[in-house]
């Protein structure tokens, strides 16, 4: 569930950005965050600041970006609000999106390849795969409309020379899938170092996505 008032939401997203780089999945002012938001019945979204590192976020330091690229707020919105927006768009199940440059997905990424069925936890991102956006430079239309439509049936991308994206239903959720894929892409390496890992069927991850939606906490009954 996502936070009931603009202030609790726009914490969300600070802590979100302190917990990444507590995590090692980000440094300094290379990442971003948002959630969607609207204002006054407007459509758009909080997102953080251009240039600014986590340990010097505040909430109010967020800014509001419209749907129609109107800006509110004390500080120009992070260079890439655009794939933010994008993904919004196309996504209306999606109410945040994190951005950074975490070592192994942007290793991966730096190699040109997307993240394979190798494992079944790869289904996490919401399919077969991990999808790699081509190269296009930060900041842009390019990239954003590439990342919108890597992102339509996908929680996770990975952006070539560049780094990775995931959004979800709540801020939690895409601070879950960052941190998988992540890992996921460490192993893949790691693996690759050995030998060429066999990648599982498009059927058994249809199973594992299966199991996926009822995978919670489940109270045990005697």
């Amino acid at each position: 569930m996502m936070p009931g008032t603009q202030a609790e939401a726009r914490a969300a997203v600070v802590d979100a950005m302190r917990r990444l780089d507590a995590l090692g999945l980000n440094r300094g002012s290379t990442g971003n965050a948002s959630v969607r938001w609207g204002i006054d019945g407007h459509d758009g979204m909080l997102i953080t600041p251009t240039g600014m590192a986590a340990d010097r976020l505040q909430p109010l330091d967020l800014a509001w970006v419209g749907d129609d690229g109107t800006v509110q707020g004390p500080w120009a919105p992070s260079s890439e609000w655009q794939f933010h927006q994008a993904t919004y768009r196309c996504r209306p199940d999606v109410q945040a999106v994190l951005h950074t440059h975490a070592v192994h997905a942007t290793a991966l990424a730096c190699l040109g390849q997307p993240l394979p069925a190798f494992h079944y936890m790869v289904a996490v991102a919401g399919g077969d795969d991990v999808p790699l956006v081509p190269y296009f430079t930060f900041g842009t239309e390019a990239l954003a409309a590439a990342v919108g439509q890597a992102l339509g049936q996908r929680d996770a991308c990975l952006l070539a020379q560049h780094g990775i994206v995931t959004c979800g239903p709540t801020v939690a959720h895409a601070m879950k899938v960052m941190r998988e894929i992540d890992s996921l892409c460490e192993t893949y390496l790691l693996a690759r170092s050995v030998t060429t890992p066999a990648i599982l069927s498009g059927e058994e991850m249809a199973r594992v996505r299966e199991k996926f939606r009822g995978y919670a906490p489940t109270r045990r009954v005697d």
